[in-house]
């Protein structure tokens, strides 16, 4: 009988072996896992240690018993192995609970050894109340630490995904929450004017946020007091958790020459192969590509090794399959705040080196008077194809729904133009009219198609900044100029640009802007129309522009 063995029991790893066992009842499948949980939901680790969880077997709903039962899959936690000899195809394991050492064989090995929490190394990290986020166990011992010594305030060092849920969860707790990031944003995958965002509203949710700061050292003895940063400024604490990013556990697949990519993670093929005959690689340890540019990316999520692992099940049982990349989605929740982005963000755009449209979309979900709250949807698009490259939206609801669709559209290659003709479910209670959706393909195809250009707020400053001359125009009422408008600019109400766009030089590069983008856009056709040779929409506005400039 053909030997699968699989080293990883978390959801890639599992995952190979459910769907492999599906296609065959020929193979003998054995996973192995220093780890004592399977098959374990990490992304709700902050809700548990938070209380949103009450029972931790919530997040491991099943165990080895189980797919001894439903599989047929022979699991064995905590068995580490320790090395192995492709060349005589077997392995070498500990058991962690005998302390005895014995080895295994295979015909096919897929690794599945995931990803391992960074720990930077400063001083302190060692102390009792210094925790990581990875793990059942560590989700575990955070909430035990926090009902034992009942800590008042915590230090959180890192601001990704896993940072700012546990900055919610433990604040929801009634803990003081510091935390501290050392880029100049939160959310590094988003672009720094989305991030800001976040960070005004962690701020106004009584989260101190300390960007672009490093940790120096932890202080003192057996549990942590004092965090240190290079700075200087110190922070007095309770509890420190490290949530700084993980890296790829690649000890295992290093030692049999599996190539390591440029992600940092195992190099594989469509199918999940390594370089090494009969050797996989799938989940957080292996590197996946890009959708749009075909390079190579690392973006571990559960949603991405459910995937590979299956796939990887597919082709080791004879069945056509191929991982057909990703677009490094992602969504989160903070405090009343929903977060999502996929594909390329605006930086991101410029460097891969595409000409690039920037809208920003400041909309309702659904209409106001059914409790429509405005997201702001920041898309992206390739002026000389009119593709969607990619979108971020922020917002408090209807951000899961609309970022799913811009997903599905830039997987499947849609220009701008294609989201005004989707036909969207529409009813009061779940949407506009013209979905927040529709209306970003729509802005975005007149920008581009229309030679009627968006220009975003730092684009403005910048161009000023460097000598550029403009005539700025703000189209709203008197009441609302005055309240706030764009540096330089004239108050000329939409209703009078008909009449008095003699007042102006056609020749001069114009700008014009409303609110929020839409009367914007009809400034600027009327301008166009009366012969202006270039004139730009403030891209999503005087509200956008105030928030990116003055932090409105």
């Amino acid at each position: 009988m053909t030997k699968l063995l699989i080293i990883g029991s978390v959801a890639a790893g599992t995952s190979v072996g459910a769907k492999a066992r599906r296609n065959s009842e020929d193979l003998q499948i054995t996973i192995y896992d220093k780890d004592t949980d399977i098959s374990y939901s990490g992304c709700g680790i902050p809700y548990y240690v938070g209380g949103e969880v009450a029972d931790i077997d919530e997040l491991t709903p099943r165990n080895a018993v189980w797919f001894k039962k439903r599989y047929n899959i022979d699991i064995h936690t905590q068995h580490e192995v320790l090395s192995i000899n492709h060349e005589a195809k077997t392995a070498e394991i500990l058991n962690l609970m005998t302390n005895e050492t014995f080895t295994d064989s295979y015909d096919t090995l897929v690794l599945a050894t995931g990803a391992t929490s960074f720990v930077p190394p400063i001083p302190g990290v060692e102390a009792d109340n210094v925790f990581s986020v990875r793990n059942i166990r560590n989700a575990g011992e955070i909430r035990t630490y926090i009902d034992q010594h009942q800590p008042k305030h915590v230090t959180i060092v890192g601001g990704g995904f896993i940072g700012l849920e546990m900055a919610e969860q433990l604040k929801y707790k009634g803990l003081e929450v510091t935390l501290i990031e050392r880029l100049p944003q939160v959310m590094p995958p988003l672009d720094l004017d989305m991030a800001e965002r976040v960070a005004r509203h962690l701020q106004e949710k009584g989260v101190k946020l300390l960007t672009g700061q490093t940790v120096q050292s932890l202080y003192d003895g057996e549990r942590v007091s004092t965090v240190q940063l290079e700075s200087g400024q110190t922070i007095e604490t309770d509890l420190v958790i490290l949530s700084v990013g993980i890296r790829p556990n690649t000890k295992l697949a290093k030692g049999i020459g599996v190539e390591i990519g440029s992600t940092g993670a195992i190099k594989v093929n469509k199918k999940m192969q390594t370089n090494v005959p009969d050797v996989y690689a799938v989940g957080d340890v292996a590197e996946s590509f890009s959708l749009i540019t075909g390079k190579p990316i690392y973006r571990p999520l559960g949603s991405t090794a459910n995937k590979t692992g299956r796939i990887a099940g597919q082709v080791i049982t004879g069945e056509e399959a191929e991982h057909r990349g990703i677009l490094g989605s992602g969504i989160f929740k903070v405090f009343d705040l929903t977060v999502a982005q996929t594909g390329l963000t605006e930086r991101e755009a410029v460097e891969e080196g595409y000409e690039i449209e920037v809208l920003h979309n400041i909309k309702p979900d659904r209409p106001e008077y059914l409790g429509g709250k405005e997201m702001v949807i920041k898309a992206i698009a390739d002026r000389n194809t009119g593709k969607l490259l990619g979108a971020q939206i922020v917002g408090p609801q209807g951000v899961d729904k609309r970022i799913d669709v811009f997903v599905t559209a830039i997987s499947f290659g849609a220009k701008a133009e294609d989201l005004f003709h989707l036909d969207l479910a529409y009813a009061p209670p779940f949407a506009t009219t013209k979905d927040p959706v529709m209306y970003t393909g729509m802005a975005l195809h007149n920008s581009i198609s229309k030679k009627a250009p968006l220009i975003t707020p730092q684009q403005l400053v910048r161009e000023i900044e460097n000598g550029e001359a403009f005539q700025i125009i703000d189209t709203r009422s008197n009441a609302q100029f005055e309240k706030a408008h764009v540096k330089g600019a004239v108050h000329i109400p939409l209703g009078d640009l008909r009449t008095r766009a003699s007042e102006l030089n056609p020749d001069l590069k114009t700008v014009v802007y409303c609110n929020k983008g839409v009367t914007g856009n009809a400034a600027q056709n009327i301008l166009i129309n009366h012969g202006f040779k270039v004139v730009y929409n403030l891209s999503g506005g005087n509200k956008n522009y105030q928030h990116v400039v003055n932090n409105e």
